[in-house]
């Protein structure tokens, strides 16, 4: 289980954008943090994988405390993050990014279904290198592979998943999810805008202004947001519930 309590983090500058998150997100749940851009969603996200320190409060994985490691220790407790930009690798082909996730070899029928999951074939990408010449679309859909490969994961983090990803891989991008939430002793966080993903959540986080503005089952949250939304404006059915 992961559990946040009072954590704050601040602009170098001393601007304050997370202010005394505290929450938790039970094993064999899928939670989706929500709300309007520049509330400090990206900011828990990163706090959480170990790419940024709070100013205050802790983090705890399973009971335990780690607040104080980094992403590489954090990675070794069982914390898998998928960049919201990913990030590439120069002399580095797909397939040894992710084995270097998997923590040893994939046979080739792995690599197919680990990639098949984003919408690519293996036989088109495994040999690809992780540069420029890869599309922004494609080194999100890599991005997310890394993490679906990780077989000791028990948190997985998801950044914005659905940018890059056109119509049919997101579709099956929303599978990959509902599979996710059979992992028993594993347990997701994803940072989203859109409405399908909000409705297979077991839980949503509302984050607006860095603080916690409401959290709860699907059931309870949901309708809520899409009131909200409604009186706004009329989205598409679908569409990103925050912009």
């Amino acid at each position: 289980m992961l559990a946040l309590e009072h954590l704050a983090w601040n602009l170098p500058d001393g601007e304050p954008i997370l202010k005394d998150i505290t929450l938790t997100v039970p094993d064999g749940k899928l939670a989706v943090v929500t709300g309007p851009n520049g509330g400090g969603k990206t900011s828990l996200a990163k706090l959480i994988a170990g790419l940024e320190k709070p100013v205050s409060g802790r983090i705890l994985l399973d009971g335990e405390d780690i607040t104080g490691l980094d992403i590489t220790q954090r990675a070794k407790k069982g914390v898998a993050y998928a960049f919201q930009q990913p990030v590439r690798f120069k002399g580095l082909s797909v397939r040894d990014l992710l084995e270097l996730s998997a923590g040893g070899s994939l046979s080739e029928q792995e690599l197919c279904a680990i990639l098949g999951q984003v919408g690519l074939c293996a036989q088109d990408y495994t040999g690809r290198q992780v540069d420029a010449s890869l599309s922004g679309g494609e080194s999100k859909r890599i991005e997310i592979a890394t993490v679906l490969a990780r077989k000791d994961a028990g948190l997985l983090i998801f950044d914005e998943p659905e940018a890059g990803i056109d119509l049919w891989s997101f579709s099956g991008l929303i599978d990959v999810f509902q599979r996710i939430k059979t992992r028993k002793r594993s347990s997701a966080l994803i940072i989203s805008h859109q409405e399908r993903i909000l409705q297979i959540a077991d839980e949503i986080i509302v984050i607006a202004d860095g603080e916690v503005r409401s959290a709860g089952p699907r059931e309870t949250i949901l309708p809520t947001l899409l009131g909200e939304e409604k009186a706004r404006r009329c989205p598409l059915e679908g569409g990103p519930m925050y912009e």
